[in-house]
């Protein structure tokens, strides 16, 4: 077997010189590779790649959309959408309630708007069968 296309491999082959040790350490690699490139190649957890490479965090992102209303985070979600991988930050300042969303590469704030009860279901959902 070639390992010259395989650094990784060729890494660990070159650290454990015990041959059950280089076996089993270039299965786990190739394990991990295989994987990895089934989980890209099939959707799964788009999400935890994407938050690995994401260069704003969420406690970044919740202070970022704190600051831009003075008010305090009650949720926050990571989401793709249209302008990519975003933070949607729910924030309460004083009565108001905003959905702030913030660019998870850059930081900034892409949109921020009043939550109207009336159009969130969320709202609409908490109230239900609570008499509010």
């Amino acid at each position: 077997m070639n390992l010259k296309h395989f650094a990784p491999i060729r890494v660990l082959s070159s650290v454990f010189s015990n041959t059950a040790l280089r076996t089993a350490a270039i299965s786990t690699a190739l394990l991990t590779i295989s994987a990895t490139v089934y989980a890209a190649h099939h959707g799964i957890d788009k999400e935890v790649f994407a938050i690995q490479k994401a260069k704003v965090s969420l406690i970044q992102a919740v202070s970022t959309a704190e600051h831009h209303v003075n008010g305090k985070a009650i949720s926050a979600e990571f989401d793709h959408t249209r302008q990519g991988w975003v933070y949607e930050v729910e924030v309460v300042s004083g009565t108001k309630v905003f959905d702030i969303t913030i660019d998870a590469d850059k930081g900034s704030v892409i949109s921020s708007e009043e939550d109207l009860p009336d159009h969130d279901a969320r709202h609409t959902q908490r109230g239900a069968g609570t008499g509010t």
